[in-house]
């Protein structure tokens, strides 16, 4: 089926969502897609920060070719050993404090089950997040966030939830008290440009939360996995090694298998009693085979101190392109400033065969590439840049 059929298919029978790129993915290998047209791209934007050991890795393949012989699923009213070495992996790589795991299937539903847990340890009701956060687009998590028109579009909003700036701890004191249930994060803010927050940022909303008993929550839907060259934010230097209290994850856990879990502290976890949560997909054999997988094959690959070196490396090499004004973000979620609009520079890196992102910030063009880019790989951007 070439390109125009397929397009017409989908325009036909499926639901507007995303402004798409004229491509049709067909296949793919690490860094790089084969379009229906047989053209390859350079995918530097990962399916949205999703395929994080690139496409098709062949440890992960496996495994899921495994599983699928095996059985494809089977609720949580069974036990299961893939679930069971999947949860026992990401205990072990997590911060110190935190032991368990809850399974679900994406993370809006990570970030949703993350404040109800809130609710549940504090019973409270009042929810603090920040300026710039994307947490999701259902119902909770979209009332939990305050970036453009995302909120409006999830109107009737639920109640109970408050709006600081980001990275200014005195907006978060003004707010926060003691009916307040949880803090929510994006530590680096993707969506809205990349933007940062300094390590005393998340110091002081470690001792704002201490102060009032309230449980805080690092939605690293983006930055966990390994995409900052950290497994986590949470309990690295960038965060002053402040641990949160609950961790959301999805996008890259499953390497492209949908998946999302909340990793809590014991604190949280022992007011959490059956039947408090439930998810009817959530833990299932496949995703829970591409989780381990995905581990794995980040850990044996060293794809963690891979992207530390690609993000250091872009950061030198970007200093000669005369447009660009800065490099913001860690590892593998990059945002890269520019003196003005960047939307001509996307779609002209699109013409040359490179796939990137944009964000709600104009001048923001956006990197969230496999883990596995290679050094070589990136030079085609800089090179396109340059020209």
């Amino acid at each position: 089926m070439n390109f125009f059929e397929i397009e017409k298919l989908e325009e036909t029978f499926q639901l507007a969502t995303y402004a798409k790129m004229n491509i049709a993915v067909e296949s793919g290998k690490g860094a790089w897609i084969r379009a229906s047209d047989g053209e390859k791209y350079l995918d530097l934007y990962g399916g949205h920060a999703v395929c994080a050991t690139g496409h098709a890795h062949p440890h992960v393949i496996k495994a899921l070719k495994e599983q699928a012989e095996k059985v494809l699923f089977y609720s949580n009213l069974v036990y299961s050993e893939i679930r069971a070495r999947a949860a026992e992996k990401l205990a072990l790589i997590a911060p110190e404090g935190i032991r368990k795991a809850f399974f679900c299937n994406s993370g809006t539903e990570a970030n949703e089950n993350a404040m109800r847990m809130a609710r549940m340890a504090t019973k409270r009701e009042k929810i603090i997040t920040f300026s710039g956060g994307f947490h999701g687009r259902t119902a909770d998590a979209i009332s939990a966030t305050f970036l453009g028109k995302y909120r409006e579009l999830g109107k009737p909003n639920v109640p109970h939830h408050v709006c600081a700036e980001f990275g200014n701890i005195e907006s978060v004191r003004e707010l926060a008290d003691d009916a307040t249930a949880a803090i929510m994060l994006e530590p680096i803010q993707s969506m809205a440009g990349v933007v940062e927050a300094k390590s005393e940022f998340f110091r002081g909303l470690r001792e704002v939360c201490d102060r009032f008993g309230i449980v805080l929550i690092f939605d690293e839907v983006q930055t966990g996995i390994g995409r900052t060259g950290n497994w986590f934010f949470s309990g690295s230097e960038f965060a002053d090694s402040v641990e949160a209290d609950i961790i959301t994850l999805a996008k890259s856990l499953g390497s492209g298998v949908p998946v999302g879990a909340c990793l809590v502290n014991e604190k949280v976890s022992q007011i959490i009693k059956t039947n408090d949560l439930g998810t009817t997909f959530g833990g299932g054999m496949l995703a829970m085979a591409a989780v381990l997988a995905t581990l794995e094959a980040v850990e044996k690959d060293k794809m963690r101190e891979n992207i530390s070196e690609i993000e250091s490396y872009l950061r030198e090499q970007l200093k000669a392109i005369p447009n660009v004004v800065a490099l913001r973000g860690k590892g593998g979620l990059l945002g890269i400033e520019f003196n003005d609009d960047c939307k001509p520079i996307h779609a002209k890196l699109l013409e040359n065969k490179i796939i990137t992102g944009t964000s709600s910030n104009p001048n923001v063009l956006r990197l969230l590439p496999p883990l596995c880019v290679k050094k070589e790989e990136t030079d085609s951007l800089l090179y396109a840049l340059q020209s």
